[in-house]
């Protein structure tokens, strides 16, 4: 503490009780390709030693790697050193397991340094006689198992020195010292895993809420009373459990222990100093108390306003440097670069804001100077660039080209626009400019909840990238409350959505609902948004409409507001006052309300019927797997009469409705004019149910989606009832029909009415037998539904005759982005045709080569424009087609260049279609031609071992492919990732490990499981077995030593 000359710790004595959190599955992008089920773990650990702790780790070795990551100034190079303090004198398991602690501060390794020159650099003392690099070198390797390397900061080593060559990517790599143990700190996505697959993985969350009151309690020791008031306004304790009150940047910043210390000592001087509500006022505060002590410690006097001219001046030309600095990511000013600048660095150092650190290496000696947190860089930063945002430009200043550099700059942004006002109206103009240019592809519909067509992972990623950029721009106007900042806001910002979750402000921080508050109020008519979104999580109703109602305090002609009620509780009754001033002020609120919870009592559902006649503005209702039964669905059915503007019902999951519960459901259609969606997915309705209900939806004529799925009694017999009615739903364009027990009969009877709903863009089929004869039916009306984008025929008893004439028809589908004919008959001839037809914009006369034709090497074409807009392709599990066909599949695909999902698996799981290497490499070769690929399935498909890893290979680089699925995961361990059908047999020893038995496999997995640890010399840091396999398995391998897998 500058502030206070006599301050000094021990090791021994600083507070690290840090909040430690094993990611238990360490991610990279080759493992997401090898196993789709694999989610990301976290568990708290009590300290280090958790991690030779098998029952926690699930390894069944000690680790070699631990890889311990956490953001700037969480503490990361004090857990470090304190851990290297305790490795020493044997406190912990890793001193135990060591007798040799070796400390790198990697900043002070340069370019071909090697291990042993950093040892020699870093860890001998210079009096130390009779030490040299030879000598070094012999020791470490004569005690290579007992070697400890605590390497601290590898975001902060030299480029240079990451180079694949040099010395501590070798270390990491485990070509030098394969055998010693390595602990590694680093800022999250450094690019440690480009070296090394950690076997434990680390984050460093900073201090718990628990930990940062036993902090304040710690630093106020001889003032309890102020203590307990900060704990009080900033902390809820509920017996020994600790929670933040608000989740923001503040609090995120108190984890951090010298920040939560700074702001200790600002509590002291004045605790209205703390709670400015904006960020900028708090550092401001921060830096003026700072300079407060200076003044009263050096006798300088402090001015009434601002501060004292040398201080003013040395601040604004070392925010200069520290903008400099945070351009190239670096925290660490050098002294003498400073000096260069004449910028008096020991006042700064006085003040408190920088810390003064002296390099423990004797080849590199030098000293730096130390931020105290990463945000005061970013504040002094920002001070700086609004001051010389009077005279530059500020994409020239700060080199904002694109969102992601926005993301970086957002705390820098932030304390920018908090400076000044002019600043602020710069900044929002450049972010309005750079939304323009990112989000130009996004449209309303890319924020709705469901999709019936394919989403694709860009735009998933499109609408997260929008929603932060939207939240820094709101943090942007909360430092900045004024109305041209509010004018480039609503510019920037098209969508207003939020998501509330059950934490504070139900989890919305303080500072965004003050920024969301003035915007709402202080809105123009000529700038609204296209939409505001609201998504309150786990919340009660009541209370999240009378949030709207604070948030819109008068009315906003034109304004749409969707309120997204998600898993909410009924506890209160909404106020008369509040409907009242929702309909007043926001008419084009619109509330979609998703029920949780059981609904199988009439008493609940009364009651939730009565909650719901009061809720404006209700326009879904979703009740799916409440376990609604005929009787407790008839007090919601007659509380229809007062939901007179509901457009979508969902009663998807429950199955105790029955036919009783369409004779009650019926009742109440009349009153839900309206309605365009009416989901009865799974309800167990029988035939005598759909003909009960059908009469009464005839009023449903803006009907839009229909699913009556899973109800497999429902059959032929009564299908006239549906095919009568059909016609009436003229706006039709999603129909769900799977598993209704459907046969070529039904299709005959369905067909003609289908004819007529030529806004479909969805129709699916899937399981019901409607076989070759159906489908002909079927296909003869497609040329009249032009507007088809997704048609599902999967498990539908069709061949290659019924794909004959699907063929004909798909010239017609201009539009068509998902076709699904998985699980079918189908064999080589018609799955070649098929997917050459979707190929080739070319036309053949189709009498050239019929499907029944057992030639591979022509097939049909036709006039069609889908290879642009085809994104899923399932033509997996039919029953006919062989390796060959699959093969002749994988030469053709790449022509589908518009594909995110293609599922090829083979059908019979004891004797999978083999693909041979010339077919497998066909298939590594076309997905680089396949860009927009997120998703390939190939199970039960056998490929040697060099035609497997080919396809291996190129998934992996591949540069948007998540998912390869290659295995079975809800049948096979999950350690065997991914469980690939190989040609060869498995050893007898190995069936139990794996229900696929001699048919399987290969492991791609870093970890092999503990069961094969005696097996495998590797143990736990085997990848593949390879070069050599280990000798105790030769007599199991036919490869024997030449053996990779």
């Amino acid at each position: 503490m500058s502030w206070n000359d006599g301050f000094s710790l021990t090791y021994d004595e600083i507070f690290t009780e840090l909040e430690l959190v094993q990611i238990l599955k360490f991610k990279t992008k080759k493992e997401s390709i090898q196993s789709e089920a694999e989610r990301a773990q976290k568990q708290t650990l009590n300290s280090l030693d958790d991690l030779f702790n098998p029952d926690v780790t699930g390894l069944s070795t000690a680790p070699r790697c631990i890889l311990i990551e956490g953001e700037a100034g969480g503490g990361k190079t004090t857990f470090l050193s304190k851990e290297a303090i305790d490795a020493v004198s044997q406190k912990t398991e890793l001193g135990r397991r060591h007798d040799i602690a070796l400390f790198f501060r990697l900043r002070e390794v340069r370019e071909e340094e090697t291990i042993e020159e950093m040892v020699w650099d870093q860890c001998v003392p210079e009096t130390t006689e009779g030490i040299d690099v030879q000598s070094i070198r012999a020791i470490l390797k004569r005690n290579e198992s007992r070697v400890l390397f605590l390497l601290d900061g590898y975001d902060e080593l030299w480029p240079e020195a990451r180079a694949a060559r040099q010395a501590i990517p070798k270390l990491l790599s485990g070509k030098f010292y394969p055998n010693s143990t390595i602990v590694i700190t680093s800022r999250p996505s450094a690019g440690v895993q480009q070296y090394t697959r950690p076997d434990c993985h680390v984050h460093i969350m900073g201090f718990s809420p628990k930990h940062m009151v036993k902090y304040v309690r710690k630093y106020f020791i001889t003032n309890p009373e102020l203590a307990e008031d900060f704990i009080m306004q900033y902390f809820t304790v509920i017996i020994d459990k600790v929670f933040l009150k608000t989740q923001d940047l503040f609090s995120n910043l108190i984890q951090t222990p010298m920040f939560l210390m700074l702001v200790c000592v600002l509590w002291e001087e004045d605790q209205e100093m703390v709670s400015t509500g904006t960020m900028t006022g708090l550092y401001d505060n921060l830096l003026t108390c700072l300079v407060r002590k200076y003044c009263k410690r050096e006798g300088v006097d402090m001015p009434t306003e601002g501060l004292p001219t040398e201080v003013a001046m040395s601040l604004l030309q070392f925010g200069k440097l520290a903008l400099e600095a945070l351009l190239r990511n670096k925290t660490l000013l050098d002294v003498t670069e400073v000096e260069r600048e004449n910028v008096n660095w020991e006042l700064l150092l006085k003040l408190g804001v920088v810390s003064l650190e002296v390099s423990s290496s004797k080849l590199h000696p030098r000293k730096q100077l130390n931020f105290s947190h990463k945000t005061m860089q970013e504040f002094l930063a920002g001070r700086y660039v609004a001051h010389a945002l009077l005279n530059q430009d500020i994409v020239e200043l700060l080199q904002l080209t694109s969102i992601n550099k926005v993301f970086e700059l957002s705390n820098l942004l932030q304390f920018t626009c908090g400076c000044d006002s002019r600043a602020a109206q710069a900044v929002m103009e450049e972010l309005s400019n750079l939304s323009k240019k990112e989000f130009s592809d996004l449209r309303l519909a890319n924020f709705q909840k469901k999709s019936h067509l394919p989403v694709k992972a860009k735009s998933k990623k499109s609408v997260q990238t929008y929603k932060r950029f939207m939240s820094l721009c709101l943090d942007v106007l909360n430092e900045r409350k004024e109305l041209h900042v509010l004018q480039a806001v609503s510019k920037a910002l098209p969508v207003i959505i939020m998501d509330l979750h059950m934490n504070g402000m139900f989890g919305l921080n303080s500072k965004q609902h003050a920024a969301l508050k003035y915007y709402m109020e202080n809105m123009q008519s000529s700038h609204l948004p296209d939409r505001v979104i609201l998504e309150p999580f786990l919340v009660n109703v009541s209370k999240s409409l009378q949030y709207l109602e604070q948030l819109v305090t008068s009315p906003i002609p034109g304004l749409k507001v969707d309120l997204r009620l998600m898993y909410v509780t009924f506890d209160s009754p909404v106020p008369d006052k509040t409907v009242q001033h929702l309909q007043q002020c926001l008419p084009g609120l619109r509330v979609d309300l998703y029920v949780s919870g059981q609904c199988n009592s009439p008493d609940e559902t009364a009651r939730l019927a009565s909650f719901l006649k009061n809720v404006p503005g209700l326009r879904a209702l979703d009740l799916s797997r409440t376990r609604l039964t005929p009787s407790s669905l008839q007090p919601l059915v007659q509380g229809f009469s007062h939901m007179s503007l509901l457009e979508e019902l969902d009663l998807t999951g429950n199955r105790g409705l029955g036919d009783a519960g369409m004779e009650v459901l019926q009742v109440g259609l009349s009153s839900v004019p309206h309605l365009a969606v009416l989901r009865l997915r799974d309800v167990t309705m029988t035939a005598v149910g759909m003909s009960s209900l059908a009469p009464y939806m005839r009023h449903l004529v803006g009907l839009r989606e229909l699913d009556i799925s899973y109800s497999y009694k429902i059959g032929d017999t009564r299908l006239e009832s549906l095919t009568t009615v059909l016609p009436i739903f003229t706006a039709m364009q999603v129909l769900v029909l799977q598993c209704i027990g459907i046969s070529p009969t039904g299709m005959r009877t369905l067909v003609p009415a289908l004819c007529q709903l030529t806004r479909l863009i969805k129709l699916d089929f899937s399981w019901n037998d409607i076989g070759d004869p159906g489908l002909e039916c079927l296909a003869a009306i497609l040329p009249h539904l032009t507007a088809m984008k997704v048609l599902v025929l999967s498990v539908t008893g069709i061949s290659d005759r019924g794909i004959s004439a699907l063929i004909k028809a798909l010239p017609h589908l201009v539009q068509l982005q998902v076709l699904g004919v998985s699980g079918n008959n189908i064999g080589d001839s018609g799955i070649v045709s098929l997917v050459q037809t979707l190929c080739q914009p070319s036309s053949l006369d189709m009498e050239q080569n019929p499907p029944g034709d057992k030639s591979l090497t022509t097939a049909p074409h036709y006039n069609t424009t889908q290879p642009g807009t085809l994104q899923e392709l399932s033509i997996g599990r039919n029953r006919r087609v062989t390796g060959a066909g699959l093969g002749r599949v994988a030469q053709l695909i790449s022509a589908l260049p518009a594909l995110t999902r293609l599922d090829m698996s083979g059908y019979r799981e004891h004797t999978p279609a083999h693909l041979s290497d010339t077919a497998a490499m066909a298939l590594a070769e076309a997905l680089p031609r396949l860009p927009a690929l997120e998703e390939l399935k190939l199970f039960v498909i056998s490929m040697e071992p060099a035609g497997f890893q080919a396809v291996v290979q190129a998934a992996e680089e591949h540069p948007t492919l998540e998912r390869l699925m290659c295995g079975c995961p809800d049948r096979c361990p999950p350690v065997w990732t991914p469980c690939v059908w190989l040609s060869r047999q498995v050893p007898s020893s190995l069936d139990p490990l794996c229900k696929y038995t001699s048919s399987c496999k290969v492991w791609l997995s870093r970890q092999v499981p503990s069961s094969l640890d005696p097996l495998c010399k590797y143990t736990s840091r085997c990848k593949v077995w390879g070069p050599q396999v280990p000798s105790s398995l030769d007599p199991l391998c036919k490869y024997t030593s030449r053996c990779k897998v």
